[in-house]
C-alpha cells in the first residue's frame, strides 16, 4: 500500500481532522501526511494520521449510537436521507471543487463523480422497499414463519484516491439506511471530501455517531480490519491491497467486499463506426487522466481497422488541453509526483519491449503550475500481451493498442486476462454483441459504451482478481451486504381454559 510522506513535526499549514461522535476530533497520532495540490505541485494542506487509539475512538462512537440507529423507524433514516440529498444535489458545485483542489480531475468530471454518488443516495432513499420480510402461515398447525433483514452494527469503508466522494457513497447510504453505523477511512492523498460529507450529514439530521471519518494510512486500515467490533468492511482499491484487505478481515470474522484493480479491454470490430470508437477510446482511456477502475487501458482491435483507428485516436489526442482542473481543460494533473514519475516509466518500458509510442504524454505543455503532476496523453501501437504495459495495471493516461486477427481472438486475451472488471466491444453487429456479453467473462459489459458503470439501482463489480468477496457494490447487492437475515418461528397456543362453546369452530 502506498502512503503520504509522514512525520511527527508540527504542521505548517492547515490539518485534515477525523470526525468523531458528530464533530471534529483531532486524536491522540501526533503524525500527519502532505495533501498536494496537483496541478501546482504545492503542499495545500496537511492530513491527521490516526492512531489505534484514534480508530478506537471512533468505533467506539459508532458501537455507542448503533442500537439507537437500529431502533429509528426506517422513516425517520430515509427522511435523513432525503434531507442529505438535497444538500448534496444544491451544493453539488461545491464538493466538486473540493475534489478538483486535491484530486486533480476538472470540475466537470468532479460534477460526474458527484452525480453519479447522488444516484446512489436516491437509491437508498426507496431502500424501505428492499428491506420487507417475508412470512409463511401455517406451515405446519398453528405455526407461521418470517424473516425479517436486520443491520449488522458497525461497518468499515476503506475508499480509494481517485472517487473521493462517490466510492464512499457507493456504501454508506446504503449502510445508514439499513440501520448501521460508519467509519470511513478516505484516502490520505484527497480526504477533505470526506470531512465535507460528514458535515452534511449531520446537517442533515443524522445523530452523532452514525457516521465517523478516520484520517490516515496503513495502521488506521490494519486497525479496522482487526477491531472486534467492525462487523463488515467495504474496499475499493488495488488488488493486492484488496486481497490483504479479504484475507485479513475474513481471518477476524467480518464480511467482506473488497473490489481490487482492472485492466479494462475495449474490442473494436471490423464493422463499428470507426469515430464512434475513436471518441470512446479517447474519453475513456484519459478522461479523469487514467486514474479510474473502469478506464479503458487496452484497446483490442480485430485486423484490418487498426492502422486507421490509431490514427484518428491520435488526431484527437493533440488536440486534448491538458491543464489546471479549474481552466476549462480537457484533463487535470496526476494525483502525486510519484504515481506521475512511475505512470511515465511505462513509455520506455513500452519502447523497450517493441510497442511504438505514437503519442508521448511525457512532454506536455500542460495549463497549470510549472511543478504539477503532468502526464499527457500517451498511445502505444502494437503492444503484445507480455508488455509490462498490459500487464500492470497502470492508473494513468496511457492507451495500449494490441492488434488481433478474429472476434475468437479478441475475447481469449480478455478471458486470459487475470482482471475481470468491466469490458466494451464497438460494433454495428447485434449477433457479435449478444455473442460477447455471453462469451466474455468480466463483470460489467458494455455494447458501444465505453465505460459501462451500472446505474445505482443495479450493482458495481468485477470477477477474478478484480473482486474479492460474493457482494458487489451498491443496488440490490449492497442492501444485501448490510443486512442479515433472521427467521422466526412462532406458534401461538390456543387458550387452556374451556369457556363458552357454541360449537362449529374446530381445530385440526
Amino acid at each position: 500500500m502506498t502512503t503520504a510522506q509522514t512525520t511527527t513535526s508540527p504542521p505548517a499549514t492547515s490539518v485534515v481532522a477525523h470526525w468523531v461522535d458528530g464533530g471534529p476530533f483531532a486524536g491522540t497520532s501526533t503524525r500527519s501526511g502532505e495533501v498536494f495540490d496537483p496541478a501546482t505541485g504545492e503542499v495545500a494542506r496537511r492530513v491527521a494520521h490516526a492512531s489505534a487509539e484514534d480508530v478506537d475512538a471512533a468505533v467506539a462512537s459508532a458501537r455507542a449510537a448503533f442500537p439507537a440507529w437500529r431502533d429509528t423507524s426506517l422513516a425517520r433514516r430515509t427522511q435523513v436521507l432525503f434531507a442529505f440529498r438535497e444538500l448534496l444535489a444544491a451544493r453539488r458545485e461545491e464538493l466538486a471543487a473540493v475534489l478538483t483542489a486535491e484530486h486533480g480531475k476538472v470540475l466537470s468530471d468532479a460534477l460526474g463523480e458527484v452525480s453519479r454518488g447522488l444516484e446512489v443516495v436516491e437509491f437508498a432513499c426507496g431502500i424501505p422497499h428492499l428491506l420487507k420480510g417475508a412470512t409463511s402461515e401455517n406451515v405446519s398447525t398453528g405455526v407461521d414463519v418470517s424473516s425479517v433483514h436486520q443491520p449488522l452494527g458497525p461497518v468499515a469503508i476503506i475508499s480509494p484516491f481517485n472517487f473521493p466522494a462517490m466510492v464512499p457513497m457507493w456504501f454508506f447510504p446504503i449502510a445508514i439506511a439499513a440501520g448501521n453505523t460508519v467509519v470511513l477511512k478516505p484516502s490520505e492523498k484527497d480526504p477533505s471530501a470526506s470531512l465535507w460529507m460528514a458535515e452534511r450529514l449531520a446537517e442533515a439530521g443524522l445523530p452523532a455517531g452514525v457516521f465517523n471519518v478516520v484520517q490516515g494510512e496503513r495502521t488506521a486500515v490494519d486497525a479496522l480490519l482487526t477491531h472486534p467490533d467492525i462487523r463488515a468492511v467495504s474496499f475499493v482499491g488495488s488488488t493486492p491491497v484488496a486481497r490483504h484487505v479479504y484475507e485479513t478481515a475474513t481471518a477476524h470474522g467480518k464480511r467482506v467486499q473488497a473490489l481490487g484493480g482492472a485492466k479494462n479491454h475495449m474490442v473494436v470490430l471490423p464493422d463499428a463506426d470507426l469515430d464512434l470508437a475513436a471518441d470512446a477510446a479517447v474519453n475513456a482511456g484519459y478522461g479523469s487522466a487514467g486514474e479510474r477502475c473502469m478506464a479503458v487501458s487496452a484497446l483490442v482491435v480485430v485486423e484490418p481497422v487498426a492502422d486507421e483507428l490509431v490514427a484518428r485516436i491520435a488526431e484527437r489526442s493533440r488536440a486534448l488541453r491538458v491543464g489546471d482542473g479549474r481552466r476549462g481543460c480537457d484533463m487535470g494533473p496526476l494525483i502525486t509526483r510519484a504515481h506521475r514519475d512511475r505512470v511515465a516509466g511505462y513509455v520506455d518500458a513500452g519502447r523497450e519491449a517493441g510497442a511504438e509510442v505514437v503519442l508521448d504524454g511525457r512532454g506536455v505543455e500542460a495549463d497549470g503550475g510549472a511543478d504539477g503532476f503532468w502526464l499527457g496523453p500517451t498511445l502505444l501501437d502494437r503492444v503484445t500481451p507480455a508488455m509490462s504495459v498490459y500487464t500492470d495495471e497502470i492508473f494513468g493516461p496511457v492507451l495500449s493498442v494490441l492488434r488481433v486477427g478474429s472476434y475468437e481472438e479478441a475475447v481469449d486475451l480478455i478471458n486470459a486476462n487475470p482482471y475481470g472488471n468491466g469490458t466494451a466491444i464497438f460494433t454495428a453487429d447485434g449477433g457479435a454483441a449478444r455473442r460477447f456479453a455471453g462469451d466474455v467473462e468480466v463483470g460489467m459489459v458494455g455494447i458501444n459504451v465505453p465505460i459501462p458503470v451500472p446505474v445505482g439501482y443495479h450493482s458495481f463489480g468485477g470477477w477474478k482478481s478484480s473482486l474479492f468477496g460474493d457482494s458487489h457494490a451498491y443496488g440490490p447487492d449492497g442492501v444485501h451486504f448490510f443486512t442479515r437475515t433472521k427467521a422466526i418461528t412462532t406458534r401461538w397456543p390456543a387458550p387452556s381454559h374451556g369457556g363458552i362453546n357454541l360449537g362449529f369452530p374446530q381445530h385440526t
